[in-house]
């Protein structure tokens, strides 16, 4: 089963992806901040990981720093899904590491696990 970790502090939006992702057939984990999201990862290594970029202790940007620092983590993919639109923002991310990023309100359930499907080759 792939395994997929969703990082995302909005409490809706990461219930509404587990929902979405488990009956995909996915084995997931949520972290609600970037911190949580590296100590879940100590136990739990994903092939893939949906990151949000601006959330409470440490943003997606440290944690995209801290994965390509890890020999652990710096292969996971990683799909940044945020509301910052902002050049500088995507081109720091995918500077960072990112495979691909998303606008939230640019993307429905249905299209982030075909979006997952085809990054992940299934």
């Amino acid at each position: 089963m792939t395994k997929i970790l969703i990082t995302e502090d909005d409490k809706f939006l990461s219930a509404a992806y587990n929902a979405k992702l488990t009956k995909a057939g996915f084995d997931t984990r949520v972290a609600t901040d970037g911190v949580m999201a590296l100590d879940i990862l100590k136990s739990f290594t994903p092939e893939l990981i949906i990151l949000d970029l601006i959330m409470p202790l440490k943003d997606g940007f440290s944690v995209l720093e801290e994965l390509a620092q890890n020999q652990q983590t710096s292969n996971i993919p990683v799909i940044v899904m945020t509301n910052l639109g902002q050049k500088e923002d995507i081109d720091r991310a995918m500077k960072l590491g990112a495979k691909d990023y998303v606008i939230k309100s640019d993307i429905d359930p249905n299209q982030l696990v075909a979006k997952i499907n085809s990054l992940l080759g299934l």
